[in-house]
C-alpha cells in the first residue's frame, strides 16, 4: 500500500506554507500516522545537514522533526542556494552539482530534474502512510509555469490534490485567491480542492461573507481560518523575508541584560543559529539592517554564515560595519564569527576559482590571525564535540567550502569528533567556528551568555531554564493543537489521495 498525499501551495511567498505543513505533520504524527514531509524544489541559503552529509532546506528539517523522523535528502530533492541576484548553486539529492544562471535553470535545467524529484516522492510513498507536500512561492506564477517542478508542474506529474494557502494579514486575500483561480489553466485548477486563510487578526466572523464569496467564485471549499499565532515566532524561520519584516516591528527589550547584534548581510545563511539566543529570557538579539549602525551598547556581535563570503565582506565594508565591529573589538566586546563570518574575521579570503561566488580576493577584518582559501571540495556533515577550554558539549553541523589556516588556529574554539575547529584570538574575546547550531546545546549556551555578563543568571537546575530542543518540540505540539482547533483537519486529511 502506498501513501496518500496532499500538497499545500500558496498565493505568494511567506503565506505560512512551511509552518502549516510542520504543524500538520506533528498533528498527523500525534494521531499515530506515519507521515513524512516533501518539498520538490526549495530556494534557500538556510540548509540543514542529513546524517549522510546531504543538504536539505531547514523548513523540511523542521517538518521532519515534527514527524519525529531523522533527516533525509528525499524530503527536499532539489535545493537552490542563491550566490548572487542572478545565479545559484544547484543541490540535487543533497549534493551540490553545479552553479546555474537563473535564466538557464528556469528555461532548461529544472525540467530535467523532474525524474529525480519523482524518484524521491515515490521513495517516500512506499514507506509512509501520508506525505504532506509544500509548494514554493505562488501557485499562479504563469510566467514560470512551463517546466515547473515546484508547484502545479509537480502536482500534475504526480496527480496530487492541492490546498491553497492565502495570507490575509498582507491584505487583498479575496483577490489573491480569486485571481489564482482565474489565471490557472483548467488542468491545474481541477487539482485544487480547498483553501486556507492564514494570519487572521480579530473576529473571524467578520470574514464570513468573504469566505462565502471565495467558495462561490472558485468552487473550492474552505478548510478554515487560522488566526495570528504568536507561538510561530518561537519556531526557526527558513528565509530572510520574515526576518526583514520583523524589523518593521519594535524589537527593543528594555529588560534585556544581554544584547547581541548580527548584521544582515545580503546572502545571509543559517541565521537560525541565533534562534536559541532569541528565546532566552533576558537576552535581546538585534538584526542590524543595511543603512543602520551596529549599536555601541551591545555585549557581542555575531557575524553569521553567508553563501558568498567575499561578496558579503565587501558589502559589510560598504555599510561601514567593519569599522564598528573593529571598534567594539577594541572596546573588549565579544566578537564571534560562524562559518562565513569566521572567514571574514581573518586577514584574507581567497577564491581564485569562484567556488563560493565570483572569483576574487579580499582583505578580512584582521581580528583573527587566520586566512581562508575556498576549495572545490565542500564540507557538509553533522558533527559534535566540546568547547575546547571549558569542556561544554556542543553538537551541530558544518556546511562550508573554505580551508582556514593561521596562527590563531593553535587555539581552537572547539574540539570536534573530526578534530580541532575554529580559532581564538590572544585576548580570548574574538573567535570563530565552522560549527552551525552550537547554541542549541543548553549547557554551552548558558556558559557563553555568562561569559558576556558575569551577573547574568543562568541556573541549569531551575524549572525556568530554557531547554531549547524541548522548547521546539513543545511549540510544535502547541501549533498542532491550534491547527486542530481552527481547521477542518478531518476534511483535509480525507482529501489526500
Amino acid at each position: 500500500m502506498t501513501a496518500r498525499a496532499l500538497m499545500f501551495q500558496g498565493t505568494g511567498s511567506d503565506v505560512g506554507k512551511s509552518v502549516i505543513v510542520a504543524g500538520l505533520c506533528r498533528l498527523a504524527s500525534n494521531r499515530g500516522l506515519r507521515v513524512a514531509p516533501f518539498k520538490p524544489q526549495n530556494m534557500s541559503n538556510n540548509a540543514a545537514v542529513c546524517s549522510d552529509g546531504g543538504e536539505i532546506g531547514r523548513a523540511q528539517a523542521l517538518q521532519a522533526r515534527a514527524c519525529r523522523l531523522p533527516l533525509s535528502v528525499h524530503f527536499n530533492p532539489v535545493l537552490l542556494k542563491p550566490q548572487s541576484d542572478k545565479d545559484a548553486q544547484v543541490v540535487v539529492h543533497g549534493r551540490a552539482v553545479e552553479v546555474q544562471p537563473a535564466r538557464q535553470y528556469m528555461q532548461k535545467k529544472r525540467m530535467s530534474l523532474l525524474p529525480r524529484v519523482l524518484e524521491s516522492f515515490d521513495h517516500l510513498k512506499q514507506q509512509y502512510d501520508l506525505v504532506l507536500i509544500e509548494g514554493a512561492g505562488s501557485a499562479a506564477e504563469v510566467n514560470l509555469r512551463e517546466g515547473d517542478i515546484a508547484n502545479m508542474g509537480f502536482a500534475r506529474a504526480a496527480d496530487i490534490p492541492v490546498c491553497i494557502i492565502a495570507d490575509i494579514d498582507r491584505g487583498g486575500v479575496i483577490a489573491s485567491l480569486a485571481g489564482t483561480h482565474a489565471i490557472l489553466d483548467e488542468e491545474d485548477r481541477r487539482l485544487i480542492q480547498s483553501f486556507i486563510i492564514n494570519k487572521f487578526r480579530g473576529d473571524p466572523s467578520l470574514f464570513d461573507e468573504g469566505l462565502e464569496f471565495i467558495q462561490n467564485y472558485t468552487g473550492w471549499r474552505s478548510e478554515g481560518v487560522i488566526p495570528w499565532l504568536p507561538v510561530i515566532r518561537k519556531l526557526p524561520q527558513e528565509d530572510a523575508v520574515p526576518l526583514e519584516r520583523s524589523l518593521l516591528e519594535t524589537n527593543t527589550n528594555d529588560q534585556a541584560m544581554i544584547r547581541i547584534a548580527a548584521p544582515m548581510l545580503p546572502r545571509i545563511a543559517n541565521f537560525d543559529d541565533l534562534d536559541p539566543l532569541k528565546l532566552e529570557p533576558g537576552v535581546e538579539v538585534i538584526f542590524v539592517p543595511p543603512g543602520k549602525a551596529i549599536p555601541i551598547d551591545v555585549d557581542a556581535v555575531i557575524l553569521l554564515g553567508t553563501k558568498s563570503a567575499i561578496a558579503d565582506l565587501r558589502f559589510l565594508r560598504e555599510q561601514g560595519w567593519h569599522h564598528e565591529v573593529q571598534s567594539l573589538a577594541r572596546a573588549g566586546k565579544t566578537i564571534l564569527g560562524i562559518c562565513g563570518g569566521y572567514q571574514m574575521l581573518g586577514t584574507e579570503l581567497r577564491d581564485p576559482a569562484g567556488y563560493d561566488g565570483q572569483p576574487g580576493m579580499e582583505a578580512g577584518l584582521g581580528l583573527l590571525d587566520v586566512e581562508t582559501t575556498m576549495r572545490a571540495d565542500k564540507t557538509s556533515r553533522q558533527n559534535h564535540g566540546h568547547h575546547h577550554e571549558a569542556g561544554h558539549q556542543v553538537s551541530g553541523y558544518e556546511i562550508h567550502s573554505g580551508k582556514t589556516t593561521g596562527a590563531d588556529t593553535v587555539r581552537p574554539y572547539l574540539t570536534l569528533e573530526t578534530g580541532p575547529d575554529g580559532a581564538v584570538a590572544e585576548n580570548h574575546r574574538i573567535y570563530g567556528t565552522y560549527l552551525h547550531g552550537l547554541f542549541t546545546s543548553d549547557g554551552f549556551r548558558g556558559y557563553w551568555l555568562k561569559s558576556l555578563r558575569s551577573d547574568f543568571h543562568v541556573d541549569s537546575s531551575a524549572d525556568s531554564f530554557m531547554h531549547y530542543e524541548a522548547t521546539v518540540d513543545r511549540v510544535l505540539d502547541e501549533l498542532a493543537s491550534d491547527l486542530e482547533k481552527h481547521l477542518d483537519v478531518d476534511s483535509l486529511l480525507a482529501s489526500a489521495c
